[in-house]
């Protein structure tokens, strides 16, 4: 499943986050408006959406037609939940939501049909439903690969490729630090959706719970990895925004959170957030004074 296309050295790390990847798509504009490109992209979840469209498109004018694309996306669009799917689902034999809504973004705007063919290098990450493994796919049906790296459970099932029936790729590796390092990357990109915030009281809510406990996850995760990583490789974290407030299944915040995120990275950049590697102060959880 691994492409044997040359080892990149600069590469854009795509982490999940549903909604919340239209922050990444800011994050873009600012970097590309700066002349900032990848040789390679890794995405994961909805990372592998904002990375597979980079690789068919990476320059500005590509950029401008994902922002597009973003403030044009309902929840509908794709979460696509029916009775027939919300029967299924409490009847234990489904599913909650159809890909089918995810599959038509997909195939409507990728510039191209096979991950090989894309001006640069990308890298989909999913995750084996059955092991638990972390699955990269560097060649064969982009649109396939997104499904799975996206295929967030329960919401969606999980997708065959290759006789593997794979999942979220969150599950296995939200960020795909390790994965990049593993394929030859030695500076790296990161373009995180988000983390959560110390909040005075708890959510209300069993998801809003869980949402609020998946970020502090993820944040500890990618702190780790980023803490294993070898000396000589350097990675940039490109600031999420704080505080984000919203939800991951939320998307009529896009056009302001597309907008945050160019502010919020050139004004890193301005400060030169590109000239201090191995910074990891933009994710440490933390509390907001009042």
């Amino acid at each position: 499943m691994l492409s044997n296309r040359a080892q990149p050295k600069t590469a854009f790390v795509f982490a999940g986050g549903g909604s919340f990847g239209a922050i990444q798509v800011g994050m873009l504009h600012a970097l590309a408006a700066h002349g900032i490109v990848a040789d390679a992209v890794f995405g994961s979840s909805v990372g592998a959406l904002n990375g597979a469209y980079y690789a068919g498109t990476p320059t500005i004018e590509g950029i401008q037609q994902l922002e597009t694309i973003w403030r044009g996306l309902h929840r509908r669009d794709v979460f696509q939940v029916t009775w027939r799917t919300v029967f299924g689902f409490v009847r234990r034999r489904d599913f909650l939501a159809t890909s089918e809504g995810l599959r038509h973004i997909i195939d409507k705007h990728l510039p191209y049909r096979n991950l090989e063919d894309a001006k640069i290098p990308v890298h989909i990450v999913a995750t084996d439903i059955l092991s638990g493994e972390t699955v990269v796919l560097s060649k064969g049906p982009a649109t396939q690969a997104i499904l799975a790296s996206a295929a967030i459970p329960p919401a969606f099932a999980p997708v065959e490729f290759e006789r593997l029936y794979l999942a979220d790729g969150a599950i296995s590796s939200n960020t795909p630090v390790k994965v990049a390092v593993a394929l030859g990357a030695q500076r790296l990109i990161i373009l995180p959706t988000g983390y959560a915030c110390a909040l005075e009281v708890p959510p209300t809510g069993a998801v809003a719970n869980a949402l609020h406990a998946l970020t502090l996850l993820i944040a500890r995760q990618l702190l780790g990895e980023l803490a294993g990583l070898d000396r000589q490789i350097d990675y940039f974290i490109v600031p999420p925004l704080c505080p984000l407030m919203g939800s991951p299944y939320d998307f009529s915040q896009t056009s302001v959170l597309i907008a945050r995120a160019v502010e919020s990275t050139n004004a890193w950049l301005a400060s030169g957030g590109l000239e201090r590697p191995r910074v990891r102060e933009q994710l440490s959880l933390h509390k907001h004074s009042h």
